[in-house]
């Protein structure tokens, strides 16, 4: 007759290695808890760095094009200006000729002849 031994589940061998298991499985939990919570607050301060220069990039996008805004407008008042001012000279030009004109026409006429004639031996060649 052959006996088998069996450990009764509340014999302190079963409780000793039950506890281990236990205490073992215990660490294993709060080293995973502990690493989890490490890797969160790693991630939230990459996040934050992340976010701290995305914001800094957008300020500075930001100031760029408010400058660069401001140098357009600027230069589109210069060139309106200079628009201005021609039109002015032009103008001014335009009132010249038209008074020599009717202070001088025989002149003015003998003026625009030769200018045309000369114009006319230019363009020939």
């Amino acid at each position: 007759m052959t006996k088998s031994v069996e450990i009764a589940s509340n014999s302190p061998v079963d409780r000793t290695a039950a506890d281990r298991i236990e205490e073992g499985a215990e660490r294993v939990k709060q080293a995973t808890s502990h690493a989890v919570a490490g890797t969160k607050d790693a991630v939230d301060r990459a996040a934050d760095r992340v976010e701290e220069g995305l914001h800094h990039a957008t300020d500075k996008a930001a100031g760029a094009a408010t400058r660069a805004t401001e140098k357009a407008a600027e230069y589109s008042e210069r060139g309106r200006e200079a628009y201005d001012q021609a039109v002015d000279r032009a103008e001014d030009w335009m009132d010249q000729a038209r008074d020599y004109v009717r202070e001088k026409p025989l002149q003015s006429v003998a003026i625009a002849l030769g200018a045309g004639w000369l114009l006319g031996r230019l363009l020939r060649r």
